[in-house]
């Protein structure tokens, strides 16, 4: 490898060309060349030292160790790892032993606290991230987070264009010894650009690279005068591996003490992200989740109008071994923010904040179940819930729409139970979050419910060992009648650009139901962008992966009548603005997901808007 380290053999070399893998020389010279885009932006750090440097094999290591990942042989499926860096420093990940992998999921943070409002001058002249190319950045969007007190209430401004976020880039993993020697091959992943869209050249399905101002003590959410509390970040999430991607599986070997994650807009500067190889695992790989209803049906098999019905949930590993007791889940503290020894996660946005396309949702990690139904008359729900009764000592279980007043009733709870997790985070004299937890809960169908099939759906996360992932179970219940009913939905086919990895069973909740999906996403009243058209208008709206017209309704839309119910949260979760007579109307533009507060999901009216230019429909 001459300058790069020892000399490989050439069958060595063949090898990692029969593999498709780059060798070491390819690897390093695809960073360097990427790397000295206009995107890197200026000088790196050139202290090179023995760890960023050595490319040579471990001693005591042959070919077929270093390939086969002796001494454990592989599983058969590879596992997806998630690696992440915080301020240029790796994240320990902890693995299982023997164990095959890939990678899944990257996340890379930069941040940068002031006490006055530089922008993002800051982050640029100071962070870890300060030596790539940020001309062209410019500020996109802003939003109040709702969700705070008095003097602590949140603001953010969203920026984007830098060079760095725009240009295509490589990361290359490499499994390195203690001494910052490879011990198996190099692993190339293109992340792509902001433009790849569908070309399929890229490896994850999701890309989003961009950077945030947080203005944290606020006086209200629309006022900031005098605010001390700035913070400056930048962030790199990619994840959902594509099938191709997933192929580039490897295992590591008994000597493997680190993954060396190189960037190629910054490719003399690497991460080292610390192993550490468990033997003895005490669970599997894998998710599962269980859930059934304890209350017994009546003589046919359905439930009466008026019944209340208690169910319980069973989180399993992939090998169907349970991750906590029958009849309790841990508590609140016994998990957040990072989850317990089996990988159990609960709602964590407390302590990594999260937004909706813009920042770590996919960190978010709420478990929580819902009832909706009947099936012919799932909608999105449009009736905001306010946060008192996220509060409610009395209430466990949120009553989110009704046939009366959204066509449609649901229930929704979160576990631990809401008036523990959220009243828990405003009076934390009371000790909820150590209260102990169970899996039950009840649902209580109306005494007037239509007859028809209701859809129970429990969603949650797990990370165990270096696996980040996501799970969805749903069953049915028949409320007063026997006869199966079915979700009339008005959008699709989803697959069309979901496939090849990005498939709905991958990606978010791991749900490929979306008639499973209304009744917990409604609106908040501290998280207005809840439904699903709001999100998927807005998520599809800044993506610029999204590969068809935005105007073309019938991309996504079944028939004209989908796109007719007009309302600010239907338009402006897609438009970022509308006409100045609007404005004298309605109101400025207050939010970029709904564009106001809660009469955003009024309807407008019906004489107006019957037509999309440009529709398709």
């Amino acid at each position: 490898m001459g300058g790069l380290g020892a000399p490989w053999s050439q069958r060595e070399a063949c090898t990692h060309r029969s593999l498709g893998y780059p060798t070491a020389r390819q690897t390093l010279a695809w960073a360097l060349v990427t790397g000295l885009l206009v995107a890197c932006g200026g000088p790196e750090d050139a202290s090179l030292d023995e760890a960023a440097l050595a490319m040579e094999p471990a001693q005591g290591t042959s070919e077929s160790q270093a390939l086969l990942g002796w001494p454990w042989p592989p599983l058969p499926k590879p596992v997806g790892l998630a690696l992440e860096v915080d301020n240029g420093k790796g994240q320990l990940l902890r693995v299982r032993a023997g164990s095959s992998f890939y990678i899944n999921q990257i996340d890379l943070r930069a941040s940068v606290l002031s006490n006055r409002d530089t922008g993002l001058s800051a982050l640029r002249a100071q962070s870890d991230f300060a030596g790539l190319g940020w001309s062209g950045l410019k500020a996109v969007d802003e939003e109040p987070v709702l969700l705070g007190s008095p003097g602590a209430f949140t603001r953010r401004r969203f920026y984007r264009g830098a060079a760095w976020m725009d240009v295509p880039s490589v990361f290359t993993v490499e499994p390195v010894d203690s001494r910052g020697r490879l011990t198996g091959l190099p692993v190339v992943l293109n992340i792509g650009s902001e433009d790849s869209r569908r070309e399929r050249t890229d490896d994850f399905f999701i890309r989003r690279l961009r950077a945030i101002q947080s203005i944290t003590d606020c006086q209200s959410p629309t006022d900031c005068t005098g605010a001390r509390k700035f913070e400056e970040e930048a962030l790199v999430e990619v994840r959902n591996a594509y099938e191709h991607a997933k192929a580039k599986a490897f295992t590591l070997t008994n000597t493997t003490t680190a993954l060396r994650l190189r960037w190629s807009l910054r490719p003399f500067t690497p991460y080292i992200i610390p192993v550490e190889q468990v033997r003895d695992a005490d669970y599997s790989y894998g998710f599962g989740i269980d859930v059934k209803a304890l209350t017994p049906p009546r003589r046919d098999g359905t439930y009466a109008p008026g019944s209340e019905i208690t169910f319980q949930v069973a989180l399993k590993d992939g090998a169907g071994n349970r991750l906590h007791p029958e009849g309790s889940l841990p508590s609140y503290n016994e998990v957040a923010p990072d989850g317990n020894a089996a990988g159990i996660q609960y709602y964590r946005a407390f302590f990594d904040a999260t937004t909706t396309y813009y920042r770590r949702k996919h960190r978010e990690r709420m478990l929580m179940s819902q009832i909706i139904g009947p099936a012919q008359n799932i909608q999105p729900i449009r009736s905001v819930i306010a946060l008192e009764a996220f509060l409610d000592p009395e209430v466990d279980e949120q009553v989110v729409a009704t046939e009366a007043r959204d066509g449609v009733y649901s229930q929704f709870a979160i576990l631990p139970f809401a008036n523990i997790v959220f009243r828990g985070a405003f009076f934390p004299e009371e000790g909820l979050w150590d209260r102990p937890n169970t899996d039950r809960w009840q649902y209580k169908i109306p005494a007037d419910a239509t007859p028809g099939t209701y859809l129970v759906t429990v969603k949650g996360r797990r990370t165990y060992l270096g696996e980040d992932l996501p799970g969805s179970r749903t069953i049915e219940i028949q409320v007063g009648t026997t006869r199966r009913t079915e979700a009339r939905l008005t959008t699709g086919p989803c697959n069309s650009c979901h496939s090849e990895g990005g498939e709905l069973s991958q990606v978010l909740h791991g749900n490929d139901n979306r008639a499973a999906c209304s009744g917990c996403h409604a609106p908040l009243g501290f998280e207005l962008e809840g439904p699903i058209f709001v999100r998927t208008h807005f998520i599809h709206s800044r993506s610029n992966r999204f590969d068809k017209p935005l105007e073309q309704c019938s991309s996504c839309h079944l028939n004209k009548e989908s796109i007719q119910r007009t309302s600010k949260a239907a338009c402006l979760s897609c438009h970022k603005s509308y006409p100045k007579s609007h404005e004298a109307q309605f109101g400025k533009i207050e939010s970029m997901y709904v564009g106001g507060g809660p009469e955003s999901f009024q309807q407008c009216t019906g004489a107006c808007h019957t037509q999309h230019p440009r529709s398709g429909l």
